[in-house]
């Protein structure tokens, strides 16, 4: 292999008369009688490089038979292409290096996919042979830009006097959340460490160790029901601060994602960030994660449902309308498509009107008087052309489904740009959900998460009603960090426990050192933790969180190039003292 003097993306027209060295990857060959042209590939560009029997003492034979992704290192003059050959789409394209000598580095076989298209082949194929998709460009830019993602993010938070600690990646196992991947302790034969959903009680231990800005770009690991946008691994980037409120989180947090949009694309994002309450967002956009680049904001039509003669929402608790600019358009196919779609998230249908001169027409329309048409008009702005939705129901099943459809009418037309970046915090979430199930409450964040002080004493009198001090930042429709204010008070935290069905013995059991280490003085101190892959997928203008991972896992947690999870030896099980129990 000849020392590469230079990389496939750097050559320039002043490098002209040079002689170079260059080592890559066959990425097209062209065949021109006694010419071959080659353009060699690295990760940072190609050049083209020129066979001809003229300057070309080799085996020229051999040259023919170049194919693609062939490892080449070639050794040759820069000289000027030919005006008309010049190619303006690449940095290299007014140049080419005349090969004098070539080494074959390794010779490809023949591929399973072509490297040029991502759409020839499916996604299992590619992933199978991740190595070979990794090697494409789209590929490549988003591996980049999670590179320089890492590098603004560690740039900002270490000249904000921000600490990189490493915590255990095996700990011990704790309740609450998605299950845990358990490890089977060889030397305590029997128990069991669990990788970290999230360094959650570390970072709080550090606060009341003195660590008062801490942060961490950690891999964290849930056994959960999987999604198109989730990984059984994932990375976060995990801060906590010390004797701070909500307003001092909210600048550095803004500051570092300002940062971040800048440095990695140049994105200036707005100063400061817009801030909803959850009962805000839930109301206004049915979503606790709104994607503010359109307006369409839900309406509430119960008082226009209550006085027609439309029954079927008398008895709902909440009815909400959805008017959509231009929807008159819609065919009765594309309102069925719709109502389907609502019916996924427990809505029972899905009711319509059409605008057509002053007056609505279809659907539920015939149950609404001239006079309250006319009033609907007026005070729910709409116009000729638009349509009206509504559903009635609970409130979480009207807003949520009226939320989702909100989403879907805006990708059908094309509401938003994905050059157009919105961030906004949302707050004020309630502090508990009340699982049905169980009968119990839930963490809405998790148990350490602290209630608003106004709302301390509803967690004796009115729990279901207590607001936390818990926070998401959302942009474009994706939550991309969530945190809270923490509880340090041992009291509170022990009465959350208790509200969570955790008697004291449960709750010293499991969380024990976090407890008493409460009772030594800890800090008012809070944080947040970023999804860096879901970050990252933003900056890279993809939707597909496995686009931006270089070795991700399939929607059923299963690694297809690597064929994991696998089978392990009897002899290992025993070791561990561990028997498989066949599942139906």
């Amino acid at each position: 292999m000849y020392k590469r003097t230079h990389t496939c993306g750097e050559l320039r027209k002043s490098n002209v008369g040079e002689v170079v060295s260059l080592n890559g990857w066959v990425n097209t060959v062209r065949l021109h009688g006694q010419v071959v042209f080659v353009d060699l590939r690295d990760r940072y560009g190609k050049t083209q490089v020129v066979f001809d029997t003229e300057s070309f003492s080799g085996d020229f034979e051999a040259v023919k038979k170049l194919s693609m992704e062939d490892v080449l290192s070639i050794r040759g003059t820069i000289s000027d292409r030919d005006e008309t050959a010049i190619n303006p789409n690449i940095d290299t394209g007014e140049i080419e290096v005349a090969v004098s000598e070539y080494i074959m580095l390794n010779e490809a076989s023949p591929l399973p996919f072509v490297l040029n298209d991502r759409e020839n082949a499916e996604e299992n194929l590619r992933l199978k042979y991740r190595y070979l998709e990794l090697r494409m460009d789209e590929l490549q830019h988003n591996i980049l830009t999670r590179h320089k993602t890492y590098q603004a993010t560690r740039g900002f938070l270490s000249d904000n006097n921000f600490v990189e600690v490493e915590t255990p990646v095996l700990m011990k196992s704790t309740p609450e959340g998605a299950r845990d991947y358990l490890v089977p302790s060889r030397i305590h034969n029997g128990k069991f460490y669990a990788l970290p959903q999230s360094p959650q009680i570390y970072k709080q231990i550090l606060m009341i160790s003195g660590y008062d800005r801490y942060f961490q770009i950690v891999k964290c690991f849930r056994d959960e029901d999987l999604r198109a946008d989730r990984q059984p691994e994932f990375t976060q980037i995990d801060i906590e601060m010390s004797f701070v409120d909500e307003n001092e989180i909210f600048f550095h947090m803004e500051g570092m994602t300002r940062h971040i949009f800048k440095s990695v694309q140049n994105i200036d994002l707005p100063d400061p960030f817009l801030r909803l309450t959850y009962a805000e967002a839930m109301e206004t956009y049915g979503s606790d994660k709104p994607d503010l680049r359109y307006e369409m904001r839900l309406k509430d039509v119960k008082e226009f449902t209550d006085v027609s003669e439309f029954n079927a929402f008398k008895s709902a608790a909440v009815v909400k309308g959805l008017v959509v600019e231009g929807g008159a358009k819609y065919s009765r196919k594309i309102i069925d498509e719709l109502t389907n779609h609502v019916k996924k998230y427990k809505a029972k249908g899905l009711a319509w009107m059409k605008a057509e001169d002053g007056v609505f027409m279809g659907g539920i329309s015939k149950f609404f008087s001239d006079e309250l048409q006319q009033s609907m008009f007026e005070k729910l702005s709409v116009n000729h052309g638009d349509i009206l939705f509504m559903i009635g129901d609970n409130a979480s099943i009207a807003l949520n489904a009226l939320g989702h459809l909100r989403v879907d009418i805006a990708r059908r037309e094309k509401l938003f740009s994905n050059d157009q970046f919105i961030p906004v915090w949302i707050t004020e979430f309630p502090m508990f959900d009340y699982d049905d199930e169980t009968e119990r409450f839930i963490a809405m964040h998790h148990p350490f998460t602290a209630p608003r002080d106004e709302d301390v004493e509803k967690l004796d009198s009115d729990p279901s009603n207590a607001l936390s001090r818990g926070y998401d930042l959302t942009m474009n429709g994706n939550e991309i960090a969530g945190g809270s204010i923490r509880i340090h008070s041992p009291k509170i935290q022990e009465k959350v426990f208790s509200l969570l069905g955790l008697s004291q013995d449960e709750a010293v059991e499991k969380f024990g050192f976090l407890v008493e280490a409460l009772t030594y003085g800890a800090p008012p101190h809070g944080g947040i933790a970023f999804g860096f892959d879901r970050l990252v997928m933003l900056l890279a203008g993809t939707d597909n969180i496995r686009d931006v991972i270089a070795f991700p896992k399939t929607t059923s947690a299963t690694s297809i190039m690597d064929q994991s999870p696998s089978n392990v030896g009897i002899d290992q099980l025993n070791e561990l003292g561990i028997l498989i129990k066949k599942t139906e």
